[in-house]
């Protein structure tokens, strides 16, 4: 039954009122008063620059037509200063966005490497005119992974360029570190996009205390402040990576870690989001798929090929809208379609040896003790539906979904292997098998499908 109030004029009013915040979530602002945002909010991808070395102009073309078809406004360009590539590659990617329009680009300074301070001034003076460099307050946006060390040295860059728009990710020290550091820095990054090791979980807290060391003010009947410093925070869909050669061989708990993570973006409603990673394979956090061999780093091959992540992206542009719009719930938009997606590793946890991976970076358990044999899915209703998802020849297993966002897990074990089917709306995806076949080690990777399968 309709209440009252939604009916006749106040039925027209909140309709009018929903139809606004649609349009106003593409350009950053919302319909509530006290959640509007001068500086428009951007959800950006991390963009492993080290892995395009032979990328053509056509790949720059494809990537960002995939990124803009799901609400990402705009790639962070993680650059190495040691990559031969680096020139050639930052052209035919500003090339392509200025091409494609209506996406943005800023570099991402990698400190793992040395960066002398005039290579840094040159190549924010190369692009800093391009009118795809992103801009805030007028000026270039620039990031970088880690650099604390090197921050004595922004002042230089800013003098020698006419001012940056510095938003850095120095997690290394912390929130109440980077709250030591205002005087350096427009605003911060957050690193912090999984949980800890040996949890199942993560929340929240750790944004909300970036948010004070930055001195942040919420939004408050007047309006939102006009606040000095932004918050850009991190999200990740999934981890693992096993690369000797690196000593990193770690699992990260990733079962809800995409749903769960989004939600908090809708709570805690950052300046700006940025996705970890677009395109970072050895880490299993990519949300795009390689193309060729080369893109892969030696090693991840063995737990990257064949494990498809591209249908992460299928649920981007309703949580996106969400965030745009100051909303703390998803509310499918009228022209999309309702979407379902599942990712699930192949293989129980206990199928194989472990291969030493541990729960969580600096953890001291194994990632088999603490990883969840479960298939996760996320769906998104336009009312409430019911999905359905059917492991090998067991009995389908039906839920149901409300009008917005949905998570559900379903288990298994060895005794219950097969492909996955996944149903919304009468049709069907059949992803990969389960299977108990580790020919040396578990592979903690995931894999993913959607349905409608519109890849």
């Amino acid at each position: 039954m309709v209440p009252y109030y939604r009916t006749g004029w106040r039925a027209f009013i909140d309709s009018t009122r929903d139809a606004i915040a649609e349009i106003g979530a593409e350009i950053g602002i919302t319909d509530e008063p006290e959640k509007r945002v001068k500086c428009p909010k951007m959800v950006f991808a991390h963009y492993m620059l080290g892995l395009t070395v032979n990328h053509t102009a056509k790949d720059w073309d494809d990537e960002i037509r995939a990124a803009k078809e799901c609400g990402i406004d705009g790639f962070a360009l993680n650059t190495g200063s040691q990559d031969h590539w680096l020139d050639e590659q930052l052209t035919l990617a500003y090339q392509a966005a200025e091409r494609a329009g209506g996406f943005v680009l800023f570099i991402s300074f990698d400190f793992a490497f040395e960066w002398p301070v005039q290579q840094v001034v040159d190549l924010i003076n190369r692009f800093k005119y391009s009118p795809a460099q992103c801009v805030v307050d007028g000026r270039p946006f620039v990031s970088t992974f880690e650099g604390p060390q090197w921050a004595d040295n922004w002042p230089l860059v800013r003098q020698a360029t006419g001012d940056i728009f510095l938003v850095p990710d120095w997690a290394s020290l912390g929130p109440h570190g980077v709250g030591q550091k205002l005087d350096i820095i427009d605003g911060a990054f957050s690193w912090d996009a999984w949980p800890k090791g040996c949890n199942h979980k993560m929340g929240p807290d750790e944004d909300h205390l970036y948010l004070e060391a930055l001195q942040i003010e919420k939004p408050g009947i007047f309006g939102t402040p006009n606040n000095k410093h932004k918050y850009m925070m991190g999200v990740s869909p999934y981890f693992y990576t096993n690369l000797p050669q690196w000593n990193k061989n770690w699992y990260c708990s990733s079962e809800s870690l995409w749903y769960d993570r989004w939600q908090q973006i809708l709570e805690v409603q950052p300046d700006f989001v940025e996705i970890i990673t677009w395109n970072d394979y050895g880490e299993s956090s990519y949300i795009y798929d390689p193309h060729r061999d080369d893109q892969v780093v030696p090693g991840a091959d063995a737990y990257v090929k064949g494990y498809s992540h591209d249908a992460y992206r299928a649920i981007l542009p309703h949580f996106i809208q969400a965030y745009k719009a100051g909303k703390t719930k998803v509310k499918p938009r009228e022209h999309l379609e309702d979407v379902a997606i599942a990712w699930y590793r192949r293989t129980p946890a206990s199928a194989g040896h472990h291969g030493e991976t541990v729960w969580g970076q600096g953890g001291d358990a194994l990632a088999a003790h603490g990883a969840k044999d479960v298939i996760s899915v996320v769906a998104i209703t336009k009312e409430e539906n019911t999905v359905t998802v059917t492991l090998g020849d067991g009995q389908p297993r039906e839920f149901q979904t409300v009008r917005g966002s949905s998570y559900f897990e379903i288990p298994f074990d060895e005794n219950s292997l097969g492909p996955v089917w996944l149903q919304l709306n009468g049709q069907v995806t059949e992803g990969p098998d389960i299977h108990c076949n580790c020919e040396d080690k578990v592979n903690f990777n995931s894999v993913v499908i959607q349905v409608p399968d519109r890849r």
